[in-house]
This record gives C-alpha cells, structure tokens and sequence, in this order.
C-alpha cells in the first residue's frame, strides 16, 4: 500500500510527538484527539505523517512513540531538523526525488515531474505537491523558485538561512558591496516551513 503524506506541517508533527510524551509514550489516537477537544479526523494528518516518518507506530488504532520519536523529543532545535532530514530521506518518495533531482541535467524538477513521482510512490493526498515542496524546503533537502515553479538542488554545503533561488551577482567595481542579512531573515527556531499550507491546529503538552 503507497505511504500516505497529508498535508501537515512540521509544528504539527512536533506538537503530536510533545503529547504522545505526554502519555507515556503511547496512547489510542481517538483519546489523544479528545485531549485536544478535536475529531479524530483532524488529528489524524499529523498521526500518518508521523508514522510516514518512523516516529510513531501507529497498531489498531493506538500510536507508540518509536526509538526515533524519543531521539527527536531529546534533541535540540538544529538537531531536530537534521532528525527529520534522515527521516525524510529514508522514504521512498523522497528517495527517489533526490535521485531524480541529481540526475536531470540542470539538477532541477518541475511542478509536473515533481507531481509524477508523488504519483507512482505515494497515496493521494490533498495540495500533495505544496506539502512535500514545504517539508523538503524546510529540512533544506532541496530549494523552491516560487516564479518559476522549480524544485533545485541544493549545494554540497548549504549556506545558512536557506539562501535565495538565485546565487547573488558580483559587485561591479567601484558599487557598494551588499547588505548584510537581517537576523530575521535566518530564524532556525520556527518549526514550520516557508508556506503555510492550513491554519495550525495548537497542541499543548
């Protein structure tokens, strides 16, 4: 049966793991539903992305926090993303993107090539090709042009804050070099990707 990625942010994810903890690890997911005055429907996103990633196994109903689950609660902010990453790329959709990604000659993929791998390795899911440009975009697998409707490459080394779509041009002689960065513009902490994809459902440990 193909993996299912419903469309889910990070925050969501993370905020499902805090109160997984909550309970020891393990609990029904109709109950942690009820814990957040939600249906079970409105948890269920975030209990099947999770699963996707190995964090969570989810048997009859009742989810358990797996080994990779708790490394990801004990980790810092930074290591959680790297956490997320190694998951993501354990997957076979994101798998077989990169490879993809690393094969076409300009080391980039359109909306529609990026649409055709979502459909030959992962179930139907709603805004599908938005929700895996987010994750990707956000545990920095691959960049996004939003003008151009592009997945790109990213470097070997990828510089700090996600850099732009466009590699910065040297200054002319004689013109003023550029503007450093805003600190703003090089969060790390915020646990959502670029674009928001639904408004967030707040979970409380």
């Amino acid at each position: 049966m193909p993996t299912i990625y419903p469309k889910c942010t990070p925050s969501e994810v993370q905020g499902l793991l805090v109160l997984l903890n909550s309970h020891n690890g393990a609990e029904d997911v109709a109950l942690l539903a009820d814990d957040l005055d939600l249906e079970i429907d409105e948890i269920l996103p975030s209990v099947e992305f999770a699963e996707a990633l190995q964090l969570v196994k989810v048997v009859d109903g009742r989810a358990t926090l797996t080994d990779a689950g708790r490394r990801y609660l004990a980790a810092s902010i930074r290591e959680r993303k790297t956490i997320l990453r190694d998951q993501l790329k354990r997957t076979t959709l994101f798998r077989t993107l990169l490879r993809a990604l690393e094969n076409a000659p300009s080391r980039t993929l359109t909306d529609d090539a990026l649409s055709q791998i979502i459909s030959v390795t992962a179930a139907q899911a709603d805004e599908a090709v938005q929700n895996i440009v987010n994750w990707g975009r956000y545990v920095e697998l691959f960049r996004y042009d939003a003008d151009e409707h592009l997945v790109m490459a990213t470097a070997k080394s990828p510089p700090r804050g996600g850099g732009g779509s466009r590699p910065p041009s040297a200054p002319t002689a004689g013109a003023p070099g550029p503007k450093p960065a805003s600190r703003a513009s090089a969060r790390t902490a915020d646990p959502d990707p670029p674009a928001q994809t639904r408004p967030l459902v707040a979970f409380t440990a």
